[in-house]
């Protein structure tokens, strides 16, 4: 344990203690156990007890009678300058022990620009960084999203979990108390043991090799490839109805249910889409029943229906009624923050806004119908306006749309349909008569840089330059001069940096080295963010960042992530990426199975039907 008087002197010196202390509603307490497994998030504390993976891990990994699950989570810099200062190596929430001293460290990697607050957080901890540093324990492992591309991290990590965790890491726990069992301490063979575990990579057993051009020419190891793990029945797997209830405010300050995974409408751009499918559902009967849980346990007055969109649910309509009769007499509302504007009725807004008055946030991608069709996104203008009118009269003011721009195929014409929507949706809350409206209109038009991801059609596509995403944010800032339109864009420099390492190979682990010697961390936080170490890492190391960023890959190049399958096969995404240049949209795979190499499961699963 670490010095408790030094860490209570320290407390008071730095923003928001509660942080730092514990000790919260529904956190584990143990006293018997023979493995301890710290889940590490990297970034602060209410970035990380807002994700719903970590909880769903946390718990579960503490229903094994042998292991003791606790948490940790990024200081920010105030308090790891109050740490350094004390002698305070990073430590869990649950017994205040140094990580260094847990059998297993789990990072959550849900965001490329986490890398170097993971390799952060090892240093504070007082663990070397590189992973062929690390003789003995702790094995240092990580999943989430961005292990489908693992590359850029494979020198400081010893095993990724590609897919769903739930039973990988207590198969992984397993091999682990089978070792500790006999008294072996080899960890080379406790890792080439792991790798054979279906889901599991571990870097070391994997060699690359480089053409002259700088591309892939072959990746080797003992699972070629290493295939995604997945909860076949969502109805059987373990959901946290005892989460633990932070004392401060957080992120996504709510009861959050997850109500299906996986999303068969195919839109081009979506990483999610693509490496969370088939799709599976929890029933409805079975959320209302988590959902009362999670309110007695917790006491929070919102349930957020989580999923990559919500609307799609084959019970939606009878879920949120349910929903809305059993938890609105207790002043609980409900919130569906992923939804599809197409799957938006009046009645619906009608019944949200009743629970609750609050704004309605779509997500249209694109301003005109052509570069929707590229991108797959399968929705008109007619049915955009039709769903913030339903929004308008069900009382709301408020709507936020997000869109992207870089898109493949992007021109100034489909910039000015940005501005021609959203001057259209004005129309449309002008046009609801008056009683229906009960204030100003608000719009928050945001719009993201399309960054290439791992296995999706665009994977081959190159994001536009720095230079280019500046002209056009600017060029939409004028244009989006509208009254009651607020706009908002991200930083390009760091969607640059994005682009690069969700395309990257095991070469960039140079770059996260030098810039987290000289400090990086945090890089998700504009105030944190230090580009200019990045470009002084490429020019030091001789690493050209467009070779990443703003190359189109040929289709028959051996990606860094070859060698991982999400299950959708190269053929359907090739596929998928000839149909976004005719402009031709792929109907969504419920309405019959596109060939994308997951029939077998999905007819398994009862999701689709084979086309002819």
């Amino acid at each position: 344990m670490i010095d408790m008087n030094a860490l209570t002197a320290i407390l008071s010196k730095v923003e928001k203690p509660g942080r730092y202390v514990g000790g919260e509603l529904g956190r584990v307490k143990k006293d018997a156990y023979k493995v301890r497994f710290l889940y590490a998030f990297p970034d602060v504390y209410e970035v990380g007890m807002s994700h719903l993976g970590t909880q769903i891990l946390y718990k579960l990994t503490n229903e094994r009678e042998d292991t003791y699950a606790e948490q940790c989570f990024a200081p920010f810099p105030d308090m790891q300058e109050e740490m350094k200062k004390a002698g305070i190596p990073l430590y869990s929430l649950e017994t205040f022990t140094p990580a260094s001293e847990f059998d297993i460290i789990g990072f959550n990697l849900s965001y490329e620009m986490c890398y170097t607050t993971v390799i952060a957080m090892l240093k504070m901890a007082g663990i070397e960084p590189l992973a062929k540093d690390r003789k003995g324990l702790p094995i240092v492992m990580c999943g989430g999203t961005c292990t489908f591309n693992p590359e850029p991290l494979a020198d400081f990590v010893d095993l990724f979990v590609i897919g769903e965790g739930e039973e990988v890491n207590n198969e992984i726990i397993d091999l682990y108390v089978k070792y500790k069992d006999a008294g072996n301490t080899d960890k080379e063979a406790f890792l080439r043991e792991a790798a054979m575990i279906p889901g599991v990579y571990v870097p070391s057993q994997y060699d690359f090799t480089y053409n002259e051009d700088g591309t892939v020419a072959k990746i080797t190891g003992p699972q070629m490839p290493v295939y995604k793990r997945f909860m076949p029945d969502m109805n059987k797997s373990y959901f946290p109805i005892e989460p633990v209830v932070p004392y401060i405010g957080t992120v996504h300050d709510r009861a959050t249910l997850e109500i299906f995974r996986g999303c068969t409408r195919g839109c081009r751009f979506c990483q999610a889409g693509y490496i969370y499918r088939p799709l599976r559902e929890r029933s409805k009967d079975l959320l209302i029943e988590q959902a009362c849980h999670m309110i007695d346990n917790a006491g929070y007055d919102e349930v957020s229906l989580s999923s990559l969109s919500s609307g799609d649910h084959s019970e939606i309509d009878e879920l949120v009624g349910g929903m809305l009769d059993t938890l609105g007499e207790r002043g609980v509302s409900v919130s569906l923050p992923s939804l599809r504007i197409d799957s938006f009725g009046r009645e619906y807004a009608k019944r949200m806004q009743t629970a609750r008055k609050g704004s309605f946030t779509f997500a249209p991608e694109a301003g005109t119908q052509r570069l929707r069709d590229v991108i797959n996104k399968n929705i008109t203008e007619e049915e955009i306006l039709k769903g913030v009118r339903n929004a308008f009269e069900s009382g709301t003011t408020t709507i936020k749309l997000y869109f992207m721009i870089g898109l493949p195929t992007e021109t100034y014409e489909d910039l000015d349909g940005i501005a021609d929507v959203v001057r259209k949706i004005t129309h449309v809350f002008y046009d609801v008569p008056k009683e229906l409206r009960k204030g100003s209109l608000k719009i928050t038009v945001s719009t993201a840089s399309f960054v290439p991801k791992p296995h999706t059609p665009f994977q081959w596509e190159p994001q536009d330059s720095i230079e280019v995403l500046r002209e056009k944010q600017a060029y939409l800032k004028e244009k989006l001069r509208i009254r009651g339109v607020t706009y908002n864009y991200h930083e390009s420099k760091l969607s640059y940096l994005e682009a690069i390492f969700a395309a990257g190979d095991r070469r960039l682990g140079k770059v996260l080295s030098y810039v987290s010697e000289r400090g990086a961390m945090f890089d998700s936080w504009q105030d944190y963010f230090k580009y200019d170490l990045y470009e002084e890492a490429f020019e030091a190391l001789g690493i050209d960042p467009h070779f990443y960023a703003n190359r189109r890959r040929n289709k028959d190049e051996v990606l860094p992530w070859s060698h991982i399958s999400c299950l959708v096969s190269d053929d359907y995404l090739k596929k998928e990426a000839q149909l976004a240049y005719e402009e031709k949209t792929t109907d969504d795979c419920r309405l019959g199975c596109n060939a994308c190499g997951m029939a077998d499961i999905c007819l398994k699963l009862g999701n689709i039907k084979k086309k002819g």
